[in-house]
């Protein structure tokens, strides 16, 4: 009989806590959605996993601009400007990404008390080139500078966001090396891509890009025929395309010239692994 009335009690105990739980919007009583992990603003996929790999389970990020966006006229929800007002911290890129231009000011106004850190301090850019974060050689610095942020709004933990950027820049020397290396055989050093993001990538690997569209515009028909005289010159057989852009006339590049378009995008979360993809194509489609 013990047993019995126990198993009852148990029961009922268990209803009423669902009850609770599906009442309590009702009653004006939210269940507890307490996150004690440090909040962090990003602008572009990329820089997510930078920085993850130095925050781990200690932080929690927000990426304004989200997958298949364009930094270029992406504007933010609400939900995330209220991610915003709760953050610690915002690592933006800081290089002239046109997000940042339209909209660092008000994300700043919205929470005077977040730092922030300019991932591009430190770096030589390229002009109004802001992918700096295409060069893993940069993305170590990018590192270096959301450690150095991270352990100034959470300093008990400074050791930790150490010792974990270390590992990482010990990955990304790795990148480089695997690059390089990757590159050294080549017959051409030229490629040609719709949106000119890898100027950095090629300045470090002694490559050289010839842009499709130039400042954000659309080729016309004479800037079309002078690529495809580029392209047949150059004996440039594969056109790379970002999918945030609209490939119709690197396919007809692609198509004058009897080669194919492939798509790298520069924008992934999964930094590491979408670089070793890109060298790949990259090798494949300059051989």
């Amino acid at each position: 009989m013990k047993k019995q009335h126990v198993v009852v009690i148990a029961a009922l105990l268990g209803v009423a806590f669902l009850v609770g739980l599906v009442a309590a919007p009702y009653l004006g009583v939210q269940p507890s959605t307490s996150d004690e992990r440090i909040g962090v603003i990003v602008t572009i996929l990329p820089q997510a996993e930078f920085v993850e790999q130095i925050g781990k389970d200690n932080i929690r990020v927000t990426v304004l601009v989200p997958p298949g966006a364009s930094p270029h006229a992406y504007e933010p929800t609400p939900g995330q400007m209220k991610d915003v007002c709760q953050a610690k911290m915002y690592a933006k890129v800081g290089s002239g990404v046109e997000f940042e231009l339209v909209w660092v000011e008000k994300l700043i106004d919205t929470n005077k008390d977040m730092l922030i850190v300019d991932c591009s301090e430190g770096i030589e850019l390229m002009g109004a080139d802001p992918h700096i974060w295409l060069a893993p050689q940069y993305v170590i610095k990018m590192v270096e500078n959301i450690r150095d942020g991270l352990m100034q709004v959470d300093p008990t933990n400074a050791n930790y966001y150490e010792q974990n950027a270390a590992a990482y820049i010990q990955t990304l020397t790795g990148l480089d090396a695997e690059i390089q290396a990757s590159l050294e055989g080549v017959k051409s050093r030229t490629f040609m891509v719709f949106h000119p993001a890898w100027g950095y990538f090629a300045r470090d690997y002694e490559l050289e890009q010839i842009p499709i569209a130039v400042e954000g515009k659309e080729p016309s028909a004479q800037d079309i025929a002078n690529l495809i005289e580029t392209a047949n010159e150059k004996n440039i057989t594969v056109i790379f395309v970002s999918p945030q852009f609209n490939p119709k006339s690197a396919e007809v590049i692609a198509e004058a010239i009897g080669g194919r378009v492939v798509f790298i995008n520069p924008l992934a979360r999964d930094y590491v692994t979408n670089m070793r993809v890109v060298t790949a194509e990259l090798v494949q489609g300059l051989s």
